[in-house]
């Protein structure tokens, strides 16, 4: 399988590029507009044509590249059933299946840190790895104080849907603030901070009682990231 790990440093976004090999279809999972020519870039010189761009949830800390490499790509665009983003070509539902040449990624719904967050899971048969957004990062989890986020719809997700997947799993997040680049499941359950040893009140309480300031981008990255990161035509 052919795998890239792109990252973005003003947001510190993870931006993943899968292909079954070189010279074949190909997918990408939260792509940042600014990155978008280093994503063509790989793209064209692994041999490959984008079909699919997937948006984990509704950004608010960078503005998503969904529209520009759709404009360039013609790939279609993916995100949630819940999304309200108008401009989405496609809108997945829990457990749907995307496959692209020899690849499967299964949608999961997982909410928490936003109402149309998500997460998908690399070969469900054998998971080898979930993309999962915002929703459960590197020894953290997403905030949940906007965007309609829910601490005990978090916890659900966390711990009732993706830490059912075998320990093994691989998880790639959204976003890493120190430098992690790969986790586990299995590391997750047992070092996650927020987690780990926890209940679900306690986990609740932890989550309220954060008092985060907004995204620096959040006014400008919400209302763009519904519009898949374009401007709306006049």
């Amino acid at each position: 399988m052919l795998f890239r790990q792109f990252f973005d440093p003003l947001s510190s976004t993870y931006t993943y590029l899968l292909a079954s090999a070189p010279g074949r279809e190909a997918l990408i999972v939260d792509p940042v507009k600014e990155q978008v020519p280093q994503y063509l870039q790989a793209v064209e010189q692994l041999g490959l044509r984008l079909v699919r761009a997937i948006d984990t949830h509704t950004h608010a800390d960078h503005i998503t590249g969904l529209g520009d490499l759709r404009d360039a790509s013609g790939c279609v665009t993916v995100m949630g059933a819940q999304t309200r983003a108008e401009c989405v070509s496609q809108r997945v539902g829990d457990g749907e299946v995307l496959e692209v040449d020899g690849l499967r990624l299964q949608a999961l719904y997982t909410p928490g840190h936003t109402d149309d967050s998500f997460s998908f899971v690399l070969e469900p048969g054998r998971p080898r790895a979930v993309f999962t957004g915002d929703v459960l990062l590197i020894r953290g989890t997403g905030r949940t104080d906007f965007q309609n986020g829910d601490p005990q719809r978090s916890w659900d997700s966390i711990v009732n849907r993706l830490f059912r997947l075998p320990d093994e799993t691989l998880v790639y997040p959204a976003h890493d603030y120190k430098g992690w680049t790969v986790s586990s499941i299995g590391e997750e359950k047992r070092y996650n901070p927020r987690i780990a040893g926890r209940g679900e009140a306690d986990y609740v309480a932890l989550m309220r009682g954060l008092k985060l300031a907004s995204p620096k981008l959040m006014d400008i990255a919400v209302p763009a990231n519904l519009a898949c990161g374009q401007p709306k035509a006049a």
